[in-house]
């Protein structure tokens, strides 16, 4: 049996010290830019679009409905006839909570973008040594890629300059994309002022461009001020529930085997048999689709099916959960952490958030049909089942809860009324 936790450590607190600092004046720049429309390439979605304030910094569905979309969230529907898309996004939009958290060295749920000295620019990503110089963050380094992929941002290579210029070459997609911000002289006015490299249009780069969205969502999405912060720093204790759920948290649940640290991230990857739905996430010669996880990024079998551990700050904020949010409810998730085979087999459907599209509905699920494939997934779990009691899993969220900020939903800059290409602000 583990010991319970019994008082709170030192190692469990989260401040402002442990965050990269931002620049005000590029944080404001970076803020009209994640809503700005004109950074897809067929100026219909922004960044907000998935990552909205009214929605904790995500969208509300298991899997979102990106370029070509309308509206926000669980009512974002697509156009039918010759606009309507074409799948689903394959991924879950993950939750922007402290992401510029020193201890960060890798982003997206199968850690494809990661700090390191293999390439120029200090980070591994798709665009190996295409990937510009002078990032300031691996914010920023994530930043890049949401725009020049076809599904999310960028459009088809057929529909828009951007989109034709990602399928010659992703970094010619980000030169198309610079021509449009320094097009608009509000942006090259702000970022002329804001960085001492820039002295006019013809030296602003992408590179001014994802600093300025990384300083957004980094000074943005920073919280360290809910109930368990007080009980951590000040001694205030937490209610009887909760205070059931925390000691089941770090002790006989195991939970903070893999969600421990001030982030409630180990950083690592993990097996934990999520129920599999949606278009998948392979290399187009594959014709199951399924998601591998970490192995997509590292070519490794060993990774099979491993997702990025997330921090569970503000949690209850931002479901559904899980790579693709197979379970939408708390609770839910809860239980398949306690017992992943026997969760994923009496899985349905309903359990995640899809906006209805008809035309998907029949291949939406084609994976479970898949025997053979259902059954490699469920074989590889790395971890190992616990007894949990409905009044356990009751205590487990009511401590999860506690790890909401105060001020989450309260935002430093929030969304803004317009943005400078006069595209309408979602």
């Amino acid at each position: 049996m583990a010991t319970t936790l019994a008082s709170p450590s030192v190692a469990d607190r989260l401040d402002a010290s442990q965050f990269y600092e931002f620049d005000p004046a590029k944080a404001r720049i970076g803020q009209l830019l994640f809503y700005d429309k004109i950074l897809s390439g067929n100026k219909n979605i922004s960044c907000a679009t998935c990552h909205h304030h009214d929605m904790a910094g995500t969208d509300s569905v298991s899997l979102g409905i990106g370029e070509g979309g309308v509206g926000l969230g669980p009512t974002r529907l697509s156009p039918e006839g010759l606009d309507k898309i074409s799948a689903r996004i394959p991924r879950n939009a993950p939750a922007l909570w402290n992401i510029a958290h020193k201890d960060i060295t890798n982003l997206f749920h199968d850690g494809r973008v990661a700090v390191s000295d293999k390439y120029a620019g200090g980070f591994d990503t798709p665009a190996k040594d295409l990937l510009p110089t002078g990032l300031d963050t691996i914010i920023a380094a994530q930043a890049l890629f949401p725009m020049t992929s076809a599904d999310e941002m960028a459009g088809g290579a057929h529909e828009n300059p951007i989109g034709a210029a990602v399928a010659k070459r992703i970094d010619l997609g980000w030169a198309e994309i610079t021509n449009r911000v320094r097009d608009i002289p509000a942006y090259t006015q702000m970022i002329t002022a804001a960085y001492p490299e820039v002295n006019g249009p013809d030296d602003l780069t992408i590179v001014q461009i994802v600093n300025s969205i990384a300083a957004f969502i980094g000074s943005e999405w920073q919280s360290y001020d809910s109930v368990y912060d007080a009980y951590v720093t000040q001694g205030k204790p937490l209610q009887e529930e909760a205070e059931r759920g925390r000691e089941l948290f770090f002790g006989e649940a195991h939970c903070v085997a893999c969600h421990n640290g001030p982030l409630f991230s180990d950083q690592q990857f993990h097996a934990m048999a999520i129920p599999q739905f949606g278009p998948g996430r392979t290399d187009k010669y594959d014709p199951v689709p399924r998601d591998v996880g970490r192995m997509f990024a590292t070519s490794n079998l060993l990774d099979a099916y491993k997702f990025r551990t997330p921090s569970l700050r503000n949690v209850a904020l931002t479901g559904p959960y899980g790579h693709n949010g197979a379970y939408s409810d708390l609770k839910d998730m809860i239980r398949h952490m306690a017992d992943p085979v026997a969760m994923r087999a009496s899985w349905t459907p309903d359990k995640a958030t899809l906006p209805r599209v008809p035309w998907l509905q029949s291949t939406d699920f084609r994976v479970q049909s898949d025997a053979l494939e259902m059954a490699r997934q469920a074989a590889i779990v790395d971890t190992q089942p616990v007894h949990l009691s409905e009044q356990d899993i009751i205590d487990i969220e009511a401590f999860l809860n506690c790890l909401t900020g105060e001020t989450a939903q309260s935002r430093p800059l929030g969304r803004p009324d317009s943005v400078p290409s006069g595209l309408p602000v979602d």
